[in-house]
């Protein structure tokens, strides 16, 4: 079985929408391309090294359509060959057109669907796609996190951890990374259990650890 892993850029309040240019998501979000600014050469190089080794992308349709305007025109870089090598599955519940090379539409029932695809690749990458990621919290269909938090709040846009969050463990995979700008580089990895509780005015906080 493979490992899916999800790849999110956000502000210091969570806002992961829109974040590479303002025709991303033109209609009610002022703030699109707010990452421009802020992309430093730590951060790419992070960014570069995720991808490693991605054999698949799983996006819904949304990013998907923004992407398939894109990619196949891009002919030189690292991303670029990446993304168009490589099988797109593609979360929708219409009937859409997948133009891009290598585009497959997943299946109603999405949980098994995206079980498949983590069972036919070994590193599978969600780019963006912020309502999917909903669907992977809420199902725990997912193995990786990798959060950049960039020093910008914005107080409007769609949040990256939305109404699909539910009680989760995670374990810090390894130390956060910060670049010139400011942008905190996070790996987190999906850990078993729910989130305990205590009491902080007790002598062991309530935990019974003693």
């Amino acid at each position: 079985m493979g490992h899916i892993d999800i790849e999110l850029f956000a502000t210091l309040d969570l806002v992961g929408q829109a974040p590479g240019g303002p025709d991303e998501d033109p209609v009610g979000f002022p703030f699109g391309g707010w990452q421009a600014p802020l992309l430093d050469e730590a951060t790419g190089a992070q960014i570069l090294a995720a991808y490693e080794g991605t054999d698949a992308l799983l996006l819904g349709r949304r990013t998907y359509d923004i992407f398939a305007a894109y990619w196949p025109q891009q002919k030189e870089g690292e991303i670029a060959e990446l993304f168009n090598r490589v099988p797109k599955y593609v979360a929708s519940r219409g009937k859409p057109e997948l133009p891009w090379a290598g585009s497959v539409q997943l299946g109603p029932d999405l949980a098994a669907a995206v079980r498949e695809v983590r069972d036919r690749h070994e590193h599978v990458k969600v780019v963006g796609s912020l309502d999917l990621v909903q669907s992977l919290l809420r199902e725990k269909l997912f193995d990786r996190v990798d959060l950049w938090v960039h020093p910008i709040m914005l107080g409007v846009g769609k949040k990256v951890f939305g109404d699909g969050t539910v009680p989760t463990n995670l374990t810090l995979l390894q130390p956060p990374a910060v670049g010139t700008q400011g942008t905190v580089f996070l790996r987190y990895g999906l850990a078993d259990g729910t989130p305990r509780t205590g009491d902080m005015s007790a002598p062991d906080r309530g935990l019974g650890d003693s």
